[in-house]
């Protein structure tokens, strides 16, 4: 989960701007519980393709 679309009870703003000591507490818990929180869709395409061509070269190495 991402706190980007989270609205925090205390302050009534965004998560991912931690406006108050509680949206900063949730949102330093949220990055904590999941490392992979903040790899974007991107990033993860990007990270897919380069395991892919080492795949790829391996291959043709053998």
């Amino acid at each position: 989960m991402t706190c980007d679309r989270l609205v925090c009870a205390n302050c009534a703003g965004p998560v991912a701007e931690g406006r108050c000591a509680v949206c900063r507490a949730n949102r330093e818990r949220l990055h904590q519980e999941n490392p992979f929180a903040a790899l974007t869709p991107a990033t993860l395409v990007a990270l897919l393709l380069a395991l892919i061509a080492v795949a790829v070269l391996v291959r043709q190495a053998v």
